[in-house]
């Protein structure tokens, strides 16, 4: 296989990794939400009177579909505060703190499927395996190439 060839191939093979995989979701998300502590709380319409303490922020904010780390939201922005709620233990609901001072319930729905397991470690892997598979067959290609002209 000559070079052309095998760059072709890479080519091919990181485009195909690209459809599989995407980079980000065109879609909406379907309801609004917040992640805390790898579980995913739905906002509610329910006002929140009497909160005990900060148990966290929001640190990564988008309104489209995909898979973040750490307490993301698609329904507020970086920076707006969780808080737990007096009596009610954080296993059922947090309140988040809105823009006005007022406190917003957000019931635990269940664990959020974030990248515990490394997603976009596996597909970097897969983009820097890919490339070098293609160096390797252009080394191999150009050693045994210019052994069996000498």
């Amino acid at each position: 296989m000559n070079n052309k060839k095998i760059f072709g191939v890479g080519i091919v093979f990181i485009l195909f990794l690209s459809i599989l995989f995407p980079i980000k979701s065109l879609a909406d998300w379907a309801y609004a939400f917040v992640v805390w502590d790898d579980y995913v709380y739905v906002v509610t319409d329910e006002q929140v009177d009497e909160v005990e303490k900060e148990i966290g922020h929001v640190t990564k904010y988008s309104d489209r579909e995909g898979t973040y780390s750490g307490n993301f939201s698609n329904a507020y922005p970086k920076g707006t505060k969780y808080y737990s709620i007096q009596g009610i233990s954080t296993d059922e609901a947090i309140a988040t703190q809105e823009d006005d001072g007022t406190y917003i319930k957000a019931k635990r729905d269940g664990e959020y499927a974030s990248n515990k397991y490394g997603i976009n470690n596996v597909i970097t892997l897969a983009f820097i395996g890919a490339i070098f598979l293609v160096i390797i067959s252009i080394v191999r290609t150009n050693y045994y190439g210019n052994r069996s002209e000498g």
